[in-house]
């Protein structure tokens, strides 16, 4: 049995397409649709339902790739340990990062994390649309919020709080909120993740939780925006104290209504399975980890003396 067979099988099952798959792994859609009665042939089985327009899998396929997806997983890791073994970190790796975490603050540290590992190369999606492992073919991601998916791999790296903050230009002009109350007067700035607009905002005092619905006239399915938007003078903004670390400490953004504790976010690093746990991936978390809680606490230290 071949490998390729094997990898164009999954291909073919994620894409639901043998033209594309094929395309995606350079060989021509004859040579794909031969490969896979290849391998039907082999197993005795039939692996796809094909009619004219579709393509999915049989309920002996859905149980095939399950473990064809182990078995390449185990063979890219063991690739992987004898790239180590030598003394290499090498190969590509796929990753996922959010967006504003992502050029904000990922970008310059990956930069930095690629210089001591020359021979590693990396694809890198930015986004707050949570990535397909499978589909994008994806072997890491950084996202905020635990997995609800219990077959992936989660390490924490950080624990930060949500802040909410406008720039002096939109305070002097439409004045600072002194309670939670008078947040509805102020023209609030969402951003979108799963289809789910984040208007409705949480906080905590001496013990008490608070939800507000707030209001406003923009709204992004990219994170970022929302940021930009509120340095611009456009708003009110509240989001995770890192993706905002860099105008808070420059000034750009003022932290509003400091006694509330915003909702806490929870910074993870997630692996599809833990066959993708491999040594790189490890050494990034440590080095996110690092980062993110130097970074984070140099922020609380700020923050403290600016609320004092």
């Amino acid at each position: 049995m071949l490998i390729n067979d094997l990898a164009l099988f999954v291909r073919v099952a994620d894409c639901g397409n043998i033209s594309a798959a094929a395309a995606e792994m350079d060989i021509s859609a004859a040579s794909a649709s031969a490969a896979i009665k290849r391998l039907e042939k082999q197993l005795d089985t039939s692996l796809f339902i094909r009619t004219t327009r579709s393509l999915r899998l049989t309920v002996q396929g859905e149980r095939y790739l399950i473990h064809c997806r182990r078995a390449l997983s185990d063979l890219a890791l063991g690739e992987q340990a004898i790239a180590s073994d030598k003394g290499k970190i090498s190969g590509t790796l796929s990753l996922s990062v959010s967006s504003d975490f992502g050029r904000n603050l990922f970008v310059p540290w990956l930069d930095e994390f690629l210089l001591d590992f020359p021979q590693l190369q990396v694809r890198l999606h930015l986004g707050d649309n949570i990535s397909s492992f499978y589909h994008d073919k994806i072997d890491v991601a950084v996202r905020y919020g635990k997995p609800q998916d219990s077959n992936q791999v989660a390490f924490p790296l950080c624990s930060v709080d949500r802040v909410l903050c406008a720039s002096p230009e939109y305070l002097a002009e439409f004045g600072v909120p002194d309670s939670l109350e008078q947040l509805i007067e102020h023209n609030c700035l969402f951003y979108k993740l799963d289809e789910r607009t984040h208007d409705q905002w949480q906080f905590r005092r001496d013990g008490q939780e608070y939800k507000v619905r707030v209001t406003g006239n923009r709204s992004a399915n990219d994170a970022e925006i929302a940021r930009r938007w509120a340095v611009a003078g456009k708003g009110l903004v509240f989001k995770s104290s890192l993706d905002l670390a860099d105008d808070l400490i420059s000034g750009r953004l003022v932290r509003l209504l400091p006694e509330y504790q915003g909702e806490p976010v929870d910074l993870y690093l997630v692996c599809p399975g833990r066959e993708h746990v491999t040594p790189v991936v490890l050494l990034l978390r440590e080095m996110l980890r690092q980062r993110t809680q130097a970074l984070s606490k140099s922020l609380g230290q700020i923050l403290a003396v600016k609320k004092s």
